[in-house]
């Protein structure tokens, strides 16, 4: 059993495109008592959608570093993306923080939360190029670029990962992951 750290963890949702981590984190949050997510900041215009994100332009996201408003920030796929600093009063009062991270980013993840798990969302290729069909907002070269970067190994020097395969019944991943994360969540705070 591993140790329940003063500040609840900061759990790393990563995978590729299609694989359903937003879904995954959204039946989490219903499912695990005191779990909270802490939205992105991306430099992508609000009405793309997709995952529920704080839209900023390059020249505010610019000068929110430079503020040092941000806990995290990385660059990926032609945009940036953050976390804001408001995640530490999160882990004050959560049993955990989830987090939707670029692969890129996890070992400055590390350093910065101290206490991070990876939990590495996969799928069959299959499933993924269904899900990534039926959501229409790739075309099919898109789709095949996804598709070839979806086996991108995480970096080495993660301490702590966790698999879990998101090809079935959503259900089951989510039990997987609250099975795995029961160990490191903090108890419900008031």
């Amino acid at each position: 059993m591993s140790p329940r750290p003063v500040k609840a963890p900061v759990i790393a949702v990563v995978g590729p495109s299609g694989v359903g981590k937003d879904s995954l984190m959204d039946a989490m949050l219903t499912r695990i008592p005191g779990l909270k997510k802490q939205r992105r900041v991306i430099t992508r215009a609000p009405e793309l959608g997709g995952e529920d994100y704080v839209a900023v332009s390059e020249t505010q996201f610019a000068d929110l570093c430079a503020e040092r408003s941000f806990a995290l920030h990385w660059q990926a796929h032609g945009l940036y993306y953050a976390i804001p600093r408001e995640i530490d009063a999160l882990r004050r009062s959560a049993s955990g923080v989830v987090v939707n991270l670029s692969r890129k980013a996890l070992l400055e993840a590390q350093d910065v939360f101290s206490t991070l798990i990876v939990l590495s969302v996969t799928a069959t290729p299959e499933v993924l190029a269904a899900r990534l069909n039926a959501r229409g907002r790739e075309d099919r070269a898109e789709v095949e670029r996804r598709l070839a970067r979806a086996s991108t190994p995480l970096p080495a020097g993660l301490l702590h990962v966790v698999e879990i395969d998101n090809s079935g019944p959503l259900d089951a991943a989510v039990a997987a992951a609250e099975a795995a994360l029961t160990p490191w969540l903090q108890p419900e705070r008031a």
